[in-house]
């Protein structure tokens, strides 16, 4: 059983999402089931049988979700070392092709956001960076390829 890590605001927003489904959705989902039920034959009755779907939907997503609170580990920006790349560090890259650079931030998976430059350790590029130094020179292998960057500086992620 691996551990998920996340910072105090990513568990926050987690416990935020969890409640929401346990206490807004999933009571909503079981009316539209009971009322469903109401109208006759089951077996023929579309309209229960897709509530009962998103109703089971619902209820996976809830024990994922507390199966990965339960696994959390909070990790304290204090706690983070810039010597090499780890998780809660900016990373600034060089491509050896383009000669362009990228910022890139490492987060768990619950806190990824593509579009903020916040890549998951858990994904290719991520993982390609895990554990390197400031002047390494990184072959990441991606689905459009080989991405050769050499590590720029590292530092604590900005908050």
């Amino acid at each position: 059983m691996d551990f998920v890590y996340l910072t105090q605001d990513g568990l926050n927003k987690l416990k935020e999402e969890l409640n929401e489904l346990k206490y807004k959705k999933r009571p909503a989902i079981s009316q539209k089931v009971a009322t469903a039920r109401e109208h006759g034959d089951l077996k023929e009755n579309a309209e229960y049988h897709a509530a009962r779907e998103e109703l089971s939907f619902v209820e996976t997503k809830i024990q994922s979700m507390q199966d990965r609170i339960a696994r959390a580990r909070i990790i304290s920006e204090d706690d983070i070392q810039t010597d090499h790349v780890a998780i809660l560090t900016t990373v600034t890259v060089e491509d050896q092709k383009t000669r362009k650079k990228y910022d890139y931030s490492l987060v768990s998976e619950d806190e990824a956001d593509y579009k903020l430059n916040k890549i998951s350790i858990s994904s290719p590029v991520g993982k390609g960076l895990l554990g390197k130094k400031v002047q390494d020179i990184v072959e990441i292998s991606v689905p459009a390829g080989l991405l050769n960057y050499k590590i720029l500086s590292i530092k604590p992620n900005e908050t």
